[in-house]
């Protein structure tokens, strides 16, 4: 009897997620779920490599309960019988030097059967050990861990977003928690064009946002309502903002006005009448009634400053909940968004707000 040994098969790794998500080195990371698994939310930066599509799935699954195990394995070598070598090639598109992280929902059969196929090609290959199911353990696990927050406040068009992307180029740790949930938060949040993540994917951005930073020193964020268009934040992670230190930017109100007609100006009338309606039990009749006539008269700035009425309002009224020994205020210079950013950061350092734990 002969054996017949391959030196490419090897034993393949199982990791564990703190290992899996923690790569520093670039090693691409294969999701073989389906399409629709993966396009609801999946790990940041993962390929989808699906060894199933969504309809071969659901036809697998029915087989698994109606005729065994067994009859379903074999159901699923029928559909990938032809798809091997496209596996492989796309494999080798993304990682030249074959190494390679690969998941499926809980680290079973799929993981298995494309780690199999690619380290019988000479991939270095490992699986994530239980999946994407512990991939989001991970992730809620996050969300209940205490941060050193610093809070930038400011009334709305107070380009705190902008100035947050300012303090990130110059070293300061930063959440930009409108860019992950692609909404601005007002009414008007979507600019008729953003289109928002799931809410588990937004919570996976935002957790390895969150695990990414060193925790010994200030991390910046937005301060925020508890809901970013449609995206809820953790209550943990929202009761933290709620209660730690607030640097509020203290901006005029014109020039508060022309940033905004520039931003929501020149944005459809349609959009934006229909967005305005769907506040009007909260902005009341009269000023609903006011803001639409301006948007339908194209006079711009006089809806800005209706709007800004109602909204200026709401954050005075946020703010007064606040604890006043850890709010702090400051006037900027709204034209240069980099002098802003470098001022803020001189305010935090110049009053020790978290420079440490």
């Amino acid at each position: 009897m002969i054996y017949i040994c391959t030196p490419y098969l090897r034993m393949i790794n199982r990791i564990k997620v703190g290992d899996f998500v923690g790569r520093k080195d670039g090693t691409p990371i294969f999701d073989v779920r389906t399409p629709l698994e993966y396009n609801h939310a999946h790990i940041p930066g993962a390929i989808n490599l699906p060894i199933f599509s969504d309809e071969e799935r659901a036809q697998i699954g029915t087989t698994y309960k109606q005729k065994g195990r067994e009859k379903a394995i074999l159901l699923g070598f029928d559909y990938t019988g032809p798809k091997w070598r496209n596996f492989i090639e796309t494999a080798l598109l993304h990682a030249p030097d074959k190494k390679v992280l690969v998941h499926c929902w809980r680290g079973g059969m799929r993981s298995g059967a494309m780690a199999w196929a690619l380290d019988f090609y000479g991939f270095d290959v490992e699986i994530l050990e239980g999946g994407y199911k512990n991939y989001r353990n991970y992730v809620l696990q996050q969300f209940e861990v205490d941060y050193p927050f610093c809070v930038l406040g400011g009334m709305t068009g107070s380009h705190k977003t902008d100035i947050l992307i300012e303090m990130k180029k110059l070293g300061e740790q930063i959440i930009d928690l409108e860019g992950i949930a692609q909404h601005l938060g007002s009414a008007y949040g979507s600019l008729n064009k953003l289109t928002q993540p799931s809410q588990e994917q937004f919570e996976n951005i935002l957790a390895e946002n969150l695990a990414s930073y060193n925790r010994e020193k200030r991390i910046w964020i937005e301060n925020e309502s508890s809901l970013i268009g449609r995206i809820a934040i953790p209550p943990h992670i929202f009761k933290q903002i709620q209660t730690a230190v607030l640097v509020e930017l203290r901006i005029d109100k014109e020039k508060r006005v022309k940033f905004l007609t520039q931003e929501y100006g020149t944005l459809d009338k349609d959009f934006l009448i229909q967005s305005t309606q769907k506040i009007q039990k909260r902005f009341g009749p009269e000023q609903t009634k006011d803001a639409i006539t301006t948007i339908r008269e194209d006079r711009m700035e006089d809806f800005i400053r209706i709007v800004l009425n109602y909204y200026d309002k709401t954050y005075i009224n946020g703010i007064s909940k606040r604890d006043p020994i850890k709010c702090f205020a400051i006037e900027i210079n709204f034209d240069n968004q980099q002098n802003a950013a470098k001022q803020i950061i001189e305010f935090a350092n110049k009053n020790h707000l978290l420079a440490t734990r």
